[in-house]
């Protein structure tokens, strides 16, 4: 007997074939909550503005993939997520596309992109997507009458007694060591080039290394502070949010001396839908869209425009403006990754060496 689909069935059909290449592009990243956010507050808008579909594929970061088709001549990916120094690198080595700040569209008051993109959230080959923190979050059952409030307060174990969570990283906890012992931030990058500089981080360090409990994935800080492990700790700031606000914990963010990263998008070199690689970049870069990821996420907008517009998060109400490291720059290092591609090696066999005494 002849079947007939009916109407529902038809639209069903239609949205599980496979999408048509000429009218979808690949977009990589890093899965999870992260890319879910992503999906929201740009993926299918974009399709929406555009009927050009986003096929998402995650990955576990790095250039050798791309290096890999690229040198194949066989570009599958059309934009790729992840941070700036990739971005650098994969620039130098000539297997990503070029990017033209002078096409990103203008802020709202006609400002141009260039010049309304936070300093540090451009470059050749990468255009900022988001923003993201390191910070420190503390028990607010441990200090019933008021917690730290700064990055000194972290080094004070007379004032705030208890063990601290560091990340088992040289990166973040010298720039933060340096800035606890009264370094400007615009000085702390210059000092660690120095063996002054390394010395006295280190010497800071010495202060609380006994009162450490080292941690190495991102899960780790949230936990130990559910479980009374630490009284503070440094933290992603989007896990602490999700801890807060998904889990009713009760914990606190000190935005002081937070170091700020940001992920940027790249485009493959020889990607066979570079206009509409290029399509997507520009309509992710929009004010409008740049705030739309702090309603389904704590990251930060990369764009000034972008702040006055952080609402209410679309899941729980929450003013977002309390929880998006973008709105709280003040006295906030900006990870230099040109520092870090120069010395990394250097300073974390020390760091490591260090640990080890």
């Amino acid at each position: 007997m002849k079947r007939y689909l009916t109407s529902t069935a038809i639209v069903l059909a239609a949205l599980s074939a496979p999408v048509l290449a000429q009218d979808s592009i690949t977009v990589v990243g890093w899965g999870g909550a992260y890319t879910e956010s992503q999906r929201q507050a740009f993926y299918l808008p974009f399709t929406e503005a555009t009927g050009i579909a986003v096929n998402s594929v995650d990955y576990n970061g790095g250039l050798g993939q791309i290096k890999a088709q690229v040198d194949s001549g066989n570009v599958t990916w059309d934009v790729v997520v992840g941070e700036k120094a990739l971005a650098e690198i994969g620039c130098f080595d000539n297997i990503l596309e070029q990017l033209d700040a002078s096409t990103l569209p203008d802020a709202p008051d006609g400002t141009p992109a260039a010049d309304d993109f936070i300093d540090g959230t451009i470059s050749d080959c990468g255009i900022g997507s988001v923003i993201w923190s390191t910070s420190i979050a503390y028990d607010q059952r441990a200090f019933p009458d008021g917690g730290p409030q700064t990055i000194n307060d972290f080094f004070d174990l007379e004032k705030f007694p208890g063990k601290r969570g560091l990340r088992k990283s040289a990166d973040v906890n010298l720039e933060w060591a340096l800035l606890a012992d009264g370094v400007p931030v615009d000085q702390v990058y210059e000092l660690l080039e120095t063996e002054e500089g390394i010395n006295r981080a280190f010497a800071k360090l010495d202060t609380i290394k006994d009162s450490v409990v080292w941690w190495e994935a991102g899960s780790q800080p949230p936990q130990l502070l559910a479980d009374r492990e630490v009284v503070m700790t440094s933290a992603y700031s989007s896990r602490i949010f999700n801890a807060i606000n998904d889990e009713n914990q009760p914990f606190t963010i000190v935005w002081d001396g937070q170091v700020w990263d940001r992920d940027v998008w790249m485009i493959p070199k020889g990607t066979s839908k570079l206009e509409a690689a290029r399509q997507f970049v520009n309509f992710t870069s929009e004010t409008e869209q740049q705030a739309a990821i702090t309603n389904v996420s704590s990251y930060g907008p990369v764009r000034q425009s972008a702040i006055a517009l952080i609402g209410k998060h679309e899941k729980t109400g929450v003013d977002m403006k309390d929880f998006v490291p973008t709105a709280h720059l003040e006295n906030a290092i900006e990870s230099d990754s040109e520092f870090w591609a120069t010395y990394r090696e250097e300073l974390f066999a020390r760091f490591n060496a260090w640990l080890a005494l």
